[in-house]
């Protein structure tokens, strides 16, 4: 298979707007786990131990797409430069690479999003008690 310069090129976007993304994850989950802080300071609850306790997984699965994305936008520039400098071998499989960590990086945040709907699920059996 023959690639050129610009395939590599079309993941950008698509990275770009991932990263950004995820960004947006880790500042909402941020503010979510300092409001739950003081609101465990304040009235210690098991539903409240629950939700930070998944919080934990949700920042470490956070962080990973994070790295990930951001690796796999790395072995895409790299690639580039490889293909540019005419090791067209060697750029073909830092892409491989780049597709594999986008991959990882998309099922660590499919993983995420299973996580951040048990919180709402401990969060909507809360209210039912009312």
């Amino acid at each position: 298979m023959e690639i050129s310069l610009t395939t590599p090129a079309l993941l950008f976007p698509a990275i770009s707007l991932l990263l950004v993304a995820y960004t947006n994850r880790f500042l909402a989950l941020g503010a979510r786990i300092r409001n739950l802080h003081s609101q465990y300071k304040n009235n210690p609850e098991i539903s409240v131990s629950e939700q930070i306790h998944i919080l934990k997984r949700r920042v470490f699965l956070i962080r990973n797409m994070q790295l990930c994305g951001v690796a796999a936008l790395f072995c895409c520039v790299l690639s580039m430069f490889f293909l540019f400098s005419d090791n067209s071998m060697m750029g073909k499989i830092i892409f491989g690479i780049s597709l594999l960590l986008m991959l990882v990086s998309l099922g660590f945040s499919l993983r995420e999003l299973f996580i951040s709907v048990e919180a709402l699920k401990i969060e909507l059996k809360d209210m039912e008690n009312f």
